[in-house]
């Protein structure tokens, strides 16, 4: 089978989003590199027909090496440290990861002619707003080390002399994901729900999120890499979901009569958050898809199938 023209490096590809991106890239016929560094991804995510190589994006000799060889024509920049607890309690590293990573990146990207990059950065850049849903041009205030790492990256693309889409993605959720990051909830209470175990809510429950199925945040993607635009776009459903309600949906998908209990409260969590998707929507020709519930279950069966 001849080689694709097209070769696409997914930078994070052994992880939750990356993965399923790789698998949608090879689909579309491009050669794809995946580079990870294993800290958090795994190895069992990487499809088959990808090409894999063990990079660390904190490591300019590394991102250098992983550039001149492969030679991508695109780039997805999904590599990062998502755990706002982490980013609290080690800002320095999270910065290091999420910005001088996505440095290096971004510099490669111009030294090797990369036609195009695509961004993934997160509503976590924003912080709480009384705009709801939030659109691309609301002032932001970030929270946590976390979002602020990830704003000051977006920036720093958005001065680049390279074509960038930095995308913002809501709280993405599916399969492969883990228990950690902004979406991350989906994942802890799919786990908790098939072992029968309590539903943890932290705090009062009543902040909100937009949950996002991951098939629908790699079409976004695809949709960044096929359209002439440049700049920032939202990636999100339009609707607030509280953590209350996501544990009765849960819940009721599962068929499922777990209790339902509250925690502490995470420091410096967002209190609200859905992203507006008129922009991508009227630019991008992007909507989702999935609802929630369908979503839900789709996520669940997985995890159900995990642990057999």
């Amino acid at each position: 089978m001849p080689k694709s023209l097209v070769k696409s490096l997914v930078t994070g590809g052994a992880g939750f989003i990356g993965s399923h991106l790789a698998e949608a890239l090879l689909e579309a016929g491009h050669d794809v590199v995946v580079a990870d560094d294993l800290s958090a991804g795994l190895k069992e995510n990487v499809p088959a027909a990808a090409t894999f190589v063990k990079a660390d994006i904190t490591d300019r000799k590394s991102v250098e090496k992983l550039f001149v060889t492969e030679q991508p024509d695109y780039v997805f920049h999904l590599a990062a440290q998502i755990n706002v607890r982490k980013s609290l309690a080690n800002p320095i590293e999270d910065r290091k990861i999420n910005f001088d990573g996505s440095k290096n990146i971004e510099e490669a990207c111009q030294a090797y002619n990369v036609k195009k990059i695509v961004f993934a950065s997160t509503a976590g850049a924003i912080g709480d707003t009384e705009e709801i849903p939030t659109t691309e041009d609301v002032a932001t205030d970030p929270p946590s080390p976390y979002g602020q790492a990830k704003l000051e990256a977006e920036k720093m693309f958005a001065l680049s002399e390279a074509e960038v889409v930095t995308l913002r993605f809501a709280n993405v959720y599916g399969p492969r994901q883990r228990g950690e990051g902004e979406g991350g909830v989906v994942a802890v209470f799919s786990d908790r729900v098939i072992q029968e175990q309590t539903l943890i809510v932290n705090g009062d429950g009543q902040q909100t999120r937009d949950f996002v199925y991951v098939t629908d945040i790699v079409k976004a993607c695809i949709s960044a890499l096929k359209s002439e635009a440049k700049g920032l776009y939202h990636v999100g459903t339009s609707i607030e979901t509280s953590v209350n309600t996501l544990a009765e949906i849960v819940k009721k998908v599962s068929e499922s009569k777990v209790d339902i209990e509250h925690g502490p409260a995470v420091p410096s969590e967002q209190r609200r958050s859905a992203l507006s998707s008129v922009k991508i929507k009227e630019e991008l020709g992007w909507t989702p898809k999935v609802g929630l519930e369908q979503g839900l279950k789709m996520t669940i069966e997985w995890f159900k199938d995990k642990n057999k």
